[in-house]
Protein backbone atom coordinates (compact mmCIF):
# COMPACT_ATOMS: atom_id res chain seq x y z
CA UNK A 1 0.00 0.00 0.00
CA UNK A 2 1.11 3.66 -0.54
CA UNK A 3 -0.16 6.94 0.41
CA UNK A 4 -0.03 9.33 -2.48
CA UNK A 5 -1.85 12.50 -2.87
CA UNK A 6 -5.38 12.52 -4.35
CA UNK A 7 -3.43 14.28 -7.62
CA UNK A 8 -1.29 11.30 -7.70
CA UNK A 9 -4.57 8.97 -7.28
CA UNK A 10 -6.02 10.82 -10.37
CA UNK A 11 -3.42 10.24 -12.49
CA UNK A 12 -3.50 6.28 -12.13
CA UNK A 13 -6.73 6.22 -14.06
CA UNK A 14 -6.41 5.73 -17.22
CA UNK A 15 -8.53 6.75 -20.26
CA UNK A 16 -12.01 4.26 -21.15
CA UNK A 17 -11.69 2.85 -17.51
CA UNK A 18 -14.46 1.12 -15.91
CA UNK A 19 -14.40 2.93 -12.18
CA UNK A 20 -16.52 2.49 -9.38
CA UNK A 21 -17.50 4.16 -6.73
CA UNK A 22 -18.51 3.65 -3.52
CA UNK A 23 -20.89 5.73 -1.37
CA UNK A 24 -23.90 6.86 -1.13
CA UNK A 25 -25.16 10.91 -1.87
CA UNK A 26 -22.16 12.52 0.17
CA UNK A 27 -21.75 9.30 3.22
CA UNK A 28 -18.76 6.84 2.63
CA UNK A 29 -17.70 9.04 -0.40
CA UNK A 30 -14.12 9.71 -1.83
CA UNK A 31 -14.83 13.28 -2.61
CA UNK A 32 -11.17 14.43 -2.17
CA UNK A 33 -10.53 11.88 -5.25
CA UNK A 34 -13.15 12.71 -7.49
CA UNK A 35 -12.27 16.49 -7.25
CA UNK A 36 -8.85 15.52 -8.06
CA UNK A 37 -10.05 13.40 -11.19
CA UNK A 38 -12.05 16.69 -12.30
CA UNK A 39 -8.38 19.25 -11.95
CA UNK A 40 -6.96 16.57 -14.30
CA UNK A 41 -9.57 16.31 -16.64
CA UNK A 42 -9.71 20.06 -16.97
CA UNK A 43 -6.25 20.53 -17.27
CA UNK A 44 -5.10 17.83 -19.71
CA UNK A 45 -8.11 16.06 -21.04
CA UNK A 46 -7.55 12.87 -19.11
CA UNK A 47 -9.02 10.55 -18.16
CA UNK A 48 -11.69 10.12 -21.00
CA UNK A 49 -14.30 8.09 -21.84
CA UNK A 50 -14.82 6.85 -18.46
CA UNK A 51 -17.73 4.42 -17.33
CA UNK A 52 -18.53 5.10 -13.69
CA UNK A 53 -20.99 2.61 -11.81
CA UNK A 54 -22.06 2.78 -8.36
CA UNK A 55 -25.02 1.66 -5.90
CA UNK A 56 -26.76 4.32 -5.61
CA UNK A 57 -26.99 8.48 -5.52
CA UNK A 58 -23.32 9.60 -5.67
CA UNK A 59 -23.55 13.52 -5.00
CA UNK A 60 -25.11 16.39 -3.36
CA UNK A 61 -27.25 17.87 -6.05
CA UNK A 62 -24.94 20.94 -6.47
CA UNK A 63 -20.76 20.79 -5.32
CA UNK A 64 -20.06 17.11 -5.27
CA UNK A 65 -19.74 13.89 -6.34
CA UNK A 66 -20.46 13.21 -9.94
CA UNK A 67 -20.87 16.53 -10.89
CA UNK A 68 -17.03 16.49 -11.10
CA UNK A 69 -17.49 14.05 -14.12
CA UNK A 70 -19.92 15.94 -15.55
CA UNK A 71 -17.91 17.33 -18.78
CA UNK A 72 -18.25 16.33 -22.42
CA UNK A 73 -15.96 13.82 -23.23
CA UNK A 74 -15.05 12.91 -19.53
CA UNK A 75 -17.82 10.14 -19.16
CA UNK A 76 -19.24 7.47 -21.81
CA UNK A 77 -21.36 5.69 -19.52
CA UNK A 78 -23.04 5.53 -16.38
CA UNK A 79 -24.84 3.14 -14.27
CA UNK A 80 -26.11 3.88 -10.89
CA UNK A 81 -29.68 2.99 -8.89
CA UNK A 82 -30.26 6.59 -8.31
CA UNK A 83 -29.45 9.46 -9.71
CA UNK A 84 -31.55 12.32 -7.27
CA UNK A 85 -28.04 13.81 -6.47
CA UNK A 86 -25.94 13.41 -9.41
CA UNK A 87 -27.03 17.10 -10.20
CA UNK A 88 -28.32 19.47 -12.49
CA UNK A 89 -25.13 19.30 -15.16
CA UNK A 90 -24.86 15.22 -14.89
CA UNK A 91 -28.76 15.44 -15.51
CA UNK A 92 -28.41 17.74 -18.44
CA UNK A 93 -26.24 15.53 -20.24
CA UNK A 94 -28.13 12.46 -19.84
CA UNK A 95 -30.90 14.51 -21.16
CA UNK A 96 -29.13 16.10 -23.93
CA UNK A 97 -28.30 12.36 -24.94
CA UNK A 98 -24.13 13.14 -24.28
CA UNK A 99 -23.71 10.16 -22.28
CA UNK A 100 -25.25 6.50 -21.71
CA UNK A 101 -27.06 6.16 -19.15
CA UNK A 102 -28.78 3.14 -17.32
CA UNK A 103 -30.50 2.52 -13.88
CA UNK A 104 -30.99 -0.62 -12.09
CA UNK A 105 -32.32 -1.32 -8.73
CA UNK A 106 -30.26 -0.31 -6.16
CA UNK A 107 -29.93 -3.45 -4.32
CA UNK A 108 -29.44 -5.47 -7.65
CA UNK A 109 -26.09 -3.44 -7.96
CA UNK A 110 -25.42 -3.66 -4.29
CA UNK A 111 -25.46 -7.84 -4.98
CA UNK A 112 -23.62 -7.67 -8.10
CA UNK A 113 -21.05 -6.60 -6.81
CA UNK A 114 -20.72 -9.41 -4.73
CA UNK A 115 -20.46 -11.64 -7.80
CA UNK A 116 -17.76 -9.90 -10.01
CA UNK A 117 -16.23 -10.38 -6.45
CA UNK A 118 -17.12 -14.04 -6.65
CA UNK A 119 -15.93 -13.75 -10.79
CA UNK A 120 -19.82 -16.00 -11.20
CA UNK A 121 -21.67 -14.95 -14.46
CA UNK A 122 -23.60 -12.26 -12.97
CA UNK A 123 -26.78 -11.82 -10.85
CA UNK A 124 -30.42 -13.87 -11.26
CA UNK A 125 -32.97 -11.69 -9.62
CA UNK A 126 -36.96 -11.31 -9.63
CA UNK A 127 -36.35 -8.28 -8.49
CA UNK A 128 -37.70 -5.55 -11.68
CA UNK A 129 -40.01 -8.26 -13.27
CA UNK A 130 -42.92 -5.88 -15.03
CA UNK A 131 -40.94 -2.94 -13.89
CA UNK A 132 -39.06 -0.24 -16.40
CA UNK A 133 -35.79 -2.17 -15.69
CA UNK A 134 -37.30 -5.13 -17.59
CA UNK A 135 -35.74 -5.83 -20.67
CA UNK A 136 -39.58 -5.84 -22.29
CA UNK A 137 -39.99 -2.35 -21.35
CA UNK A 138 -36.98 -0.02 -21.26
CA UNK A 139 -34.51 -2.52 -19.98
CA UNK A 140 -32.95 0.19 -17.40
CA UNK A 141 -32.14 2.48 -20.19
CA UNK A 142 -32.33 6.51 -19.45
CA UNK A 143 -31.69 8.05 -22.82
CA UNK A 144 -31.18 6.71 -27.00
CA UNK A 145 -27.53 6.52 -26.47
CA UNK A 146 -27.99 3.80 -23.80
CA UNK A 147 -28.10 1.16 -26.81
CA UNK A 148 -26.14 -2.12 -25.20
CA UNK A 149 -28.62 -4.35 -23.05
CA UNK A 150 -27.10 -4.77 -19.54
CA UNK A 151 -30.09 -6.80 -18.47
CA UNK A 152 -31.05 -9.70 -20.07
CA UNK A 153 -34.70 -12.09 -19.17
CA UNK A 154 -33.56 -15.18 -18.64
CA UNK A 155 -35.50 -18.62 -17.76
CA UNK A 156 -33.78 -20.46 -15.08
CA UNK A 157 -36.01 -23.72 -13.31
CA UNK A 158 -38.53 -22.81 -15.29
CA UNK A 159 -39.38 -19.28 -14.03
CA UNK A 160 -38.64 -15.91 -15.81
CA UNK A 161 -35.70 -14.27 -14.05
CA UNK A 162 -33.50 -10.74 -14.58
CA UNK A 163 -29.68 -11.46 -15.17
CA UNK A 164 -27.35 -8.64 -14.92
CA UNK A 165 -23.77 -9.96 -16.63
CA UNK A 166 -20.94 -8.82 -14.42
CA UNK A 167 -19.11 -5.85 -15.36
CA UNK A 168 -15.17 -5.93 -15.92
CA UNK A 169 -13.79 -2.93 -12.92
CA UNK A 170 -10.69 -1.54 -13.98
CA UNK A 171 -10.77 0.74 -10.37
CA UNK A 172 -12.44 1.02 -7.10
CA UNK A 173 -12.81 4.67 -5.39
CA UNK A 174 -13.97 3.69 -1.87
CA UNK A 175 -13.60 5.62 1.59
CA UNK A 176 -12.78 4.55 5.43
CA UNK A 177 -12.29 6.49 8.51
CA UNK A 178 -8.52 5.69 9.20
CA UNK A 179 -5.73 3.11 7.45
CA UNK A 180 -2.73 1.43 9.03
CA UNK A 181 0.30 1.04 7.31
CA UNK A 182 -0.71 -2.02 5.77
CA UNK A 183 -3.80 -0.45 3.97
CA UNK A 184 -6.24 -1.88 6.34
CA UNK A 185 -9.65 0.45 7.11
CA UNK A 186 -11.81 1.31 9.21
CA UNK A 187 -15.18 3.04 9.39
CA UNK A 188 -15.54 4.05 12.48
CA UNK A 189 -16.92 7.68 11.87
CA UNK A 190 -18.93 6.31 8.82
CA UNK A 191 -22.48 6.31 9.76
CA UNK A 192 -23.13 3.35 6.93
CA UNK A 193 -21.25 0.33 5.64
CA UNK A 194 -22.13 0.34 2.27
CA UNK A 195 -20.15 -1.75 -0.35
CA UNK A 196 -16.97 -0.83 0.37
CA UNK A 197 -15.54 -4.12 1.09
CA UNK A 198 -17.52 -5.67 -2.00
CA UNK A 199 -16.41 -2.70 -4.47
CA UNK A 200 -12.63 -3.63 -3.48
CA UNK A 201 -13.17 -6.98 -3.97
CA UNK A 202 -14.60 -6.68 -6.87
CA UNK A 203 -11.99 -4.55 -8.47
CA UNK A 204 -9.22 -7.31 -7.26
CA UNK A 205 -10.95 -9.62 -8.93
CA UNK A 206 -10.83 -7.69 -12.49
CA UNK A 207 -7.16 -7.41 -11.74
CA UNK A 208 -7.84 -3.53 -11.12
CA UNK A 209 -6.47 -1.01 -8.57
CA UNK A 210 -8.18 0.25 -5.26
CA UNK A 211 -7.75 3.41 -4.15
CA UNK A 212 -9.03 4.22 -0.36
CA UNK A 213 -9.83 7.72 0.91
CA UNK A 214 -9.25 8.26 4.71
CA UNK A 215 -8.57 10.89 7.39
CA UNK A 216 -5.70 10.10 8.46
CA UNK A 217 -3.01 7.09 8.63
CA UNK A 218 -1.75 5.13 11.82
CA UNK A 219 1.00 3.18 12.80
CA UNK A 220 0.69 -0.57 11.44
CA UNK A 221 -0.66 -2.78 14.01
CA UNK A 222 -2.86 0.02 16.13
CA UNK A 223 -6.10 -0.98 14.84
CA UNK A 224 -8.15 -4.10 16.52
CA UNK A 225 -8.70 -6.37 14.00
CA UNK A 226 -12.82 -6.28 14.69
CA UNK A 227 -12.52 -2.76 13.43
CA UNK A 228 -11.00 -3.47 9.87
CA UNK A 229 -13.63 -3.83 7.33
CA UNK A 230 -11.58 -3.74 4.60
CA UNK A 231 -8.39 -5.59 4.70
CA UNK A 232 -5.28 -4.27 3.71
CA UNK A 233 -4.65 -6.99 1.27
CA UNK A 234 -7.05 -5.12 -1.25
CA UNK A 235 -6.01 -1.68 -0.84
CA UNK A 236 -3.21 -0.69 -3.30
CA UNK A 237 -3.39 3.18 -3.00
CA UNK A 238 -4.46 5.75 0.40
CA UNK A 239 -5.09 9.39 0.09
CA UNK A 240 -5.63 11.58 3.18
CA UNK A 241 -9.08 13.58 2.46
CA UNK A 242 -9.77 16.93 4.18
CA UNK A 243 -12.54 17.20 6.39
CA UNK A 244 -14.21 19.16 4.06
CA UNK A 245 -13.90 16.54 1.45
CA UNK A 246 -14.56 13.44 3.87
CA UNK A 247 -18.58 14.96 5.36
CA UNK A 248 -20.51 12.31 7.52
CA UNK A 249 -23.36 13.26 5.05
CA UNK A 250 -24.81 15.84 2.58
CA UNK A 251 -25.13 18.31 5.84
CA UNK A 252 -23.27 16.88 8.43
CA UNK A 253 -19.57 16.81 8.73
CA UNK A 254 -19.28 14.71 11.85
CA UNK A 255 -22.24 13.84 14.66
CA UNK A 256 -20.97 10.50 16.61
CA UNK A 257 -24.72 10.28 17.13
CA UNK A 258 -24.97 9.03 13.57
CA UNK A 259 -22.42 6.43 14.07
CA UNK A 260 -23.14 4.77 17.05
CA UNK A 261 -20.48 6.61 19.51
CA UNK A 262 -23.39 8.00 21.46
CA UNK A 263 -27.15 8.06 22.22
CA UNK A 264 -29.72 11.44 22.16
CA UNK A 265 -32.42 11.60 23.92
CA UNK A 266 -35.89 10.71 22.24
CA UNK A 267 -37.40 14.17 23.65
CA UNK A 268 -34.17 16.04 22.41
CA UNK A 269 -36.05 15.33 19.09
CA UNK A 270 -37.67 18.08 17.28
CA UNK A 271 -41.02 17.52 16.29
CA UNK A 272 -42.84 18.15 12.91
CA UNK A 273 -44.88 21.24 12.30
CA UNK A 274 -48.53 20.63 11.72
CA UNK A 275 -49.10 20.58 8.12
CA UNK A 276 -50.00 17.78 4.91
CA UNK A 277 -46.85 16.30 5.49
CA UNK A 278 -47.61 15.57 9.33
CA UNK A 279 -51.75 14.44 8.60
CA UNK A 280 -49.94 12.00 6.39
CA UNK A 281 -46.80 10.63 8.84
CA UNK A 282 -49.37 10.46 11.39
CA UNK A 283 -52.03 8.35 8.69
CA UNK A 284 -49.17 5.85 7.65
CA UNK A 285 -48.42 5.71 11.02
CA UNK A 286 -51.55 3.80 12.35
CA UNK A 287 -50.04 1.11 9.99
CA UNK A 288 -47.35 0.42 11.90
CA UNK A 289 -47.43 -3.12 13.83
CA UNK A 290 -45.99 -3.41 17.21
CA UNK A 291 -42.95 -5.71 16.80
CA UNK A 292 -42.68 -5.55 12.97
CA UNK A 293 -39.96 -4.97 10.71
CA UNK A 294 -40.42 -1.76 9.25
CA UNK A 295 -38.62 -0.15 6.48
CA UNK A 296 -38.81 3.39 5.57
CA UNK A 297 -38.26 5.34 2.41
CA UNK A 298 -37.20 8.78 1.63
CA UNK A 299 -39.54 12.15 2.10
CA UNK A 300 -42.77 11.84 3.82
CA UNK A 301 -42.34 8.18 5.45
CA UNK A 302 -38.87 10.00 7.07
CA UNK A 303 -41.10 11.75 9.28
CA UNK A 304 -42.87 8.74 10.35
CA UNK A 305 -40.23 8.02 13.16
CA UNK A 306 -40.46 11.70 14.53
CA UNK A 307 -44.34 10.72 14.78
CA UNK A 308 -43.32 7.40 16.32
CA UNK A 309 -41.54 9.91 18.75
CA UNK A 310 -43.52 12.61 19.68
CA UNK A 311 -46.37 9.53 20.40
CA UNK A 312 -44.02 7.93 22.59
CA UNK A 313 -44.21 4.63 21.17
CA UNK A 314 -40.55 4.22 19.33
CA UNK A 315 -39.59 1.62 21.98
CA UNK A 316 -42.47 -0.54 19.90
CA UNK A 317 -41.04 -0.70 16.63
CA UNK A 318 -38.40 -2.26 14.71
CA UNK A 319 -37.53 0.56 12.42
CA UNK A 320 -34.84 -0.23 9.13
CA UNK A 321 -33.35 1.37 6.18
CA UNK A 322 -32.08 -0.18 2.70
CA UNK A 323 -28.56 1.55 3.53
CA UNK A 324 -27.87 -1.05 6.15
CA UNK A 325 -29.20 0.55 9.30
CA UNK A 326 -31.43 -0.78 11.95
CA UNK A 327 -33.41 0.29 14.90
CA UNK A 328 -33.12 3.53 16.52
CA UNK A 329 -34.91 6.79 14.91
CA UNK A 330 -34.01 7.54 11.37
CA UNK A 331 -33.00 10.56 10.66
CA UNK A 332 -34.72 12.99 7.94
CA UNK A 333 -33.58 15.84 5.33
CA UNK A 334 -29.48 15.50 4.26
CA UNK A 335 -29.18 12.95 7.07
CA UNK A 336 -31.57 10.87 5.28
CA UNK A 337 -30.17 6.74 5.39
CA UNK A 338 -28.15 7.32 8.99
CA UNK A 339 -30.24 6.74 12.17
CA UNK A 340 -29.91 8.05 15.80
CA UNK A 341 -29.60 5.18 18.60
CA UNK A 342 -29.25 2.68 15.80
CA UNK A 343 -28.99 -1.27 16.87
CA UNK A 344 -27.08 -2.20 14.02
CA UNK A 345 -25.45 -1.39 10.77
CA UNK A 346 -24.69 -3.80 8.48
CA UNK A 347 -23.22 -3.85 5.02
CA UNK A 348 -26.24 -2.94 2.58
CA UNK A 349 -25.77 -6.02 0.43
CA UNK A 350 -26.75 -7.78 3.37
CA UNK A 351 -29.73 -5.32 4.28
CA UNK A 352 -30.86 -5.92 0.57
CA UNK A 353 -30.54 -9.22 0.90
CA UNK A 354 -32.49 -9.46 3.92
CA UNK A 355 -35.31 -7.32 1.68
CA UNK A 356 -35.45 -9.44 -1.03
CA UNK A 357 -35.73 -12.79 1.24
CA UNK A 358 -38.93 -11.34 2.51
CA UNK A 359 -37.94 -10.40 5.77
CA UNK A 360 -39.31 -7.15 5.72
CA UNK A 361 -43.12 -6.83 7.15
CA UNK A 362 -44.15 -3.46 5.47
CA UNK A 363 -42.88 -0.52 4.29
CA UNK A 364 -43.62 3.01 4.09
CA UNK A 365 -42.26 4.63 0.56
CA UNK A 366 -43.21 7.62 -1.64
CA UNK A 367 -45.65 8.39 -3.66
CA UNK A 368 -45.44 10.85 -6.79
CA UNK A 369 -47.56 8.81 -9.81
CA UNK A 370 -49.76 6.47 -9.98
CA UNK A 371 -52.74 5.08 -12.08
CA UNK A 372 -56.17 3.20 -11.87
CA UNK A 373 -53.63 -0.15 -11.94
CA UNK A 374 -51.89 0.77 -9.04
CA UNK A 375 -48.80 1.36 -10.87
CA UNK A 376 -46.33 3.59 -8.90
CA UNK A 377 -43.89 5.87 -10.74
CA UNK A 378 -40.80 7.10 -8.62
CA UNK A 379 -38.07 7.15 -10.92
CA UNK A 380 -39.17 9.80 -14.34
CA UNK A 381 -40.41 13.12 -14.44
CA UNK A 382 -41.47 14.90 -17.65
CA UNK A 383 -38.15 12.48 -18.98
CA UNK A 384 -36.06 13.76 -16.35
CA UNK A 385 -34.52 10.30 -14.75
CA UNK A 386 -34.65 10.23 -11.06
CA UNK A 387 -34.00 6.95 -10.42
CA UNK A 388 -35.24 3.74 -8.70
CA UNK A 389 -32.90 3.37 -5.45
CA UNK A 390 -33.90 0.52 -3.36
CA UNK A 391 -37.45 1.33 -3.90
CA UNK A 392 -37.98 -1.98 -6.12
CA UNK A 393 -36.18 -4.32 -4.03
CA UNK A 394 -38.09 -3.21 -1.48
CA UNK A 395 -41.88 -3.11 -3.28
CA UNK A 396 -41.04 -6.50 -4.73
CA UNK A 397 -40.88 -8.88 -1.15
CA UNK A 398 -42.59 -6.59 1.18
CA UNK A 399 -46.00 -8.31 2.50
CA UNK A 400 -47.50 -4.13 3.54
CA UNK A 401 -46.52 -1.70 1.24
CA UNK A 402 -47.88 1.79 2.04
CA UNK A 403 -47.58 4.68 -0.52
CA UNK A 404 -47.31 8.43 0.80
CA UNK A 405 -47.41 11.88 -0.79
CA UNK A 406 -49.64 14.60 -0.89
CA UNK A 407 -52.51 14.31 -3.82
CA UNK A 408 -51.41 17.07 -5.70
CA UNK A 409 -47.81 19.04 -6.53
CA UNK A 410 -46.54 22.18 -7.10
CA UNK A 411 -47.81 25.04 -5.11
CA UNK A 412 -50.35 22.75 -3.27
CA UNK A 413 -51.61 24.72 -0.17
CA UNK A 414 -53.76 23.54 2.83
CA UNK A 415 -55.26 24.61 6.42
CA UNK A 416 -54.89 21.92 8.79
CA UNK A 417 -57.87 23.55 11.18
CA UNK A 418 -59.06 21.79 14.65
CA UNK A 419 -59.82 18.21 13.42
CA UNK A 420 -60.14 19.10 9.21
CA UNK A 421 -58.70 20.03 6.22
CA UNK A 422 -59.32 22.90 4.34
CA UNK A 423 -57.41 23.28 0.78
CA UNK A 424 -56.05 26.53 0.41
CA UNK A 425 -55.21 26.34 -2.76
CA UNK A 426 -54.83 23.55 -5.38
CA UNK A 427 -51.33 21.81 -6.47
CA UNK A 428 -50.96 22.01 -10.28
CA UNK A 429 -49.52 18.96 -10.55
CA UNK A 430 -51.89 15.82 -10.24
CA UNK A 431 -50.27 12.22 -9.30
CA UNK A 432 -53.42 10.27 -9.65
CA UNK A 433 -53.31 9.97 -13.49
CA UNK A 434 -54.68 7.68 -16.25
CA UNK A 435 -51.07 5.75 -17.14
CA UNK A 436 -47.74 6.30 -15.11
CA UNK A 437 -44.63 7.38 -17.16
CA UNK A 438 -42.60 4.98 -16.04
CA UNK A 439 -43.36 1.58 -13.85
CA UNK A 440 -41.40 1.37 -10.58
CA UNK A 441 -44.00 -0.52 -9.39
CA UNK A 442 -46.16 -3.32 -11.01
CA UNK A 443 -49.59 -3.18 -9.44
CA UNK A 444 -50.99 -5.32 -11.26
CA UNK A 445 -48.20 -7.81 -10.50
CA UNK A 446 -48.72 -6.80 -6.60
CA UNK A 447 -52.23 -7.57 -6.46
CA UNK A 448 -51.98 -11.06 -8.41
CA UNK A 449 -49.18 -12.07 -5.66
CA UNK A 450 -51.51 -10.98 -3.19
CA UNK A 451 -49.86 -7.77 -1.70
CA UNK A 452 -51.67 -5.56 0.82
CA UNK A 453 -51.00 -2.21 -0.96
CA UNK A 454 -52.40 1.33 0.78
CA UNK A 455 -51.94 4.86 -0.82
CA UNK A 456 -52.05 7.46 1.82
CA UNK A 457 -52.68 11.20 0.98
CA UNK A 458 -53.31 14.50 3.39
CA UNK A 459 -57.25 13.94 2.07
CA UNK A 460 -57.65 10.65 0.77
CA UNK A 461 -56.53 6.90 1.51
CA UNK A 462 -56.82 4.48 -1.45
CA UNK A 463 -56.80 0.79 -1.45
CA UNK A 464 -55.55 -1.10 -4.06
CA UNK A 465 -57.73 -4.45 -5.02
CA UNK A 466 -57.50 -6.77 -7.93
CA UNK A 467 -60.16 -4.21 -10.07
CA UNK A 468 -57.76 -1.33 -9.15
CA UNK A 469 -57.99 1.49 -6.65
CA UNK A 470 -60.45 2.12 -4.35
CA UNK A 471 -61.28 4.99 -2.60
CA UNK A 472 -61.34 3.54 1.09
CA UNK A 473 -61.07 7.17 3.13
CA UNK A 474 -61.76 10.63 3.09
CA UNK A 475 -60.38 13.87 5.49
CA UNK A 476 -62.92 15.50 7.67
CA UNK A 477 -63.57 18.88 5.86
CA UNK A 478 -62.69 17.70 2.30
CA UNK A 479 -65.58 17.38 -0.55
CA UNK A 480 -65.16 13.74 -2.30
CA UNK A 481 -65.98 15.53 -5.85
CA UNK A 482 -64.45 19.02 -5.59
CA UNK A 483 -61.23 17.76 -3.74
CA UNK A 484 -60.31 14.80 -4.64
CA UNK A 485 -62.10 13.06 -7.55
CA UNK A 486 -62.08 16.10 -9.65
CA UNK A 487 -58.32 16.20 -9.20
CA UNK A 488 -58.10 12.65 -10.87
CA UNK A 489 -57.11 11.24 -13.96
CA UNK A 490 -59.22 8.33 -13.66
CA UNK A 491 -62.58 7.23 -11.38
CA UNK A 492 -61.60 4.92 -8.29
CA UNK A 493 -63.69 2.18 -7.24
CA UNK A 494 -66.08 4.15 -4.64
CA UNK A 495 -68.00 1.74 -2.23
CA UNK A 496 -68.63 3.39 1.25
CA UNK A 497 -65.37 5.37 1.86
CA UNK A 498 -65.37 5.98 5.93
CA UNK A 499 -64.00 9.20 7.48
CA UNK A 500 -60.24 9.84 8.28
CA UNK A 501 -59.81 10.67 12.35
CA UNK A 502 -60.43 13.88 12.98
CA UNK A 503 -57.31 13.61 15.56
CA UNK A 504 -55.17 13.32 12.88
CA UNK A 505 -55.79 17.06 12.22
CA UNK A 506 -55.32 18.20 15.63
CA UNK A 507 -51.79 19.72 17.73
CA UNK A 508 -52.03 16.99 19.59
CA UNK A 509 -53.12 13.56 18.43
CA UNK A 510 -52.22 11.08 21.36
CA UNK A 511 -53.72 7.94 19.44
CA UNK A 512 -50.95 5.70 18.33
CA UNK A 513 -50.00 4.38 21.66
CA UNK A 514 -53.10 2.99 22.25
CA UNK A 515 -53.44 1.54 18.69
CA UNK A 516 -50.11 -0.19 18.89
CA UNK A 517 -51.10 -1.58 22.49
CA UNK A 518 -54.06 -2.35 21.60
CA UNK A 519 -53.13 -4.92 18.92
Amino acid sequence: MQVISADAAASLIKDESTVFLGGLAMMGLAEEVLVALERRFLADGHPRQLTTWACGAIGNSGTGGMVHFAHKGMIKRTVAGHFGQTGKELMGMIYANEVEAYNFPQGSLSHLTRHIAARTPGLLTKVGLGTFVDPRQQGGKLNPSAAEDLVHLAEFGGEEWLHYPCPHIDVAIIRGTVADEKGNLTLDKEGVHLEQLQIAQAARACGGIVIAQVEQVVQEGSLHPKRVKVPGYLVDYVVVGKPETHMQSITTQFNPALCGDIRVPVSSLKPMALDERKVIARRAAMELRRGAITNLGIGIPAGIPAIAAEEGVADLLTLSIESGVNGGIPAQGGDFALAYNAESIIDQSAQFDFYDGGGLDASFLGLAQTDNHGNVNVSMFNGRPVGCGGFINITRSTPTLVFCGTFTAGGLEVAVDDGALRIVQEGRARKFIEQVEQITFNGADAARRGQRVLFVTERAVFTLTADGLELTEIAPGIDMERDVLAHMGFRPIIRSPRTMDAGLFKEHWGGLKAALLAQ
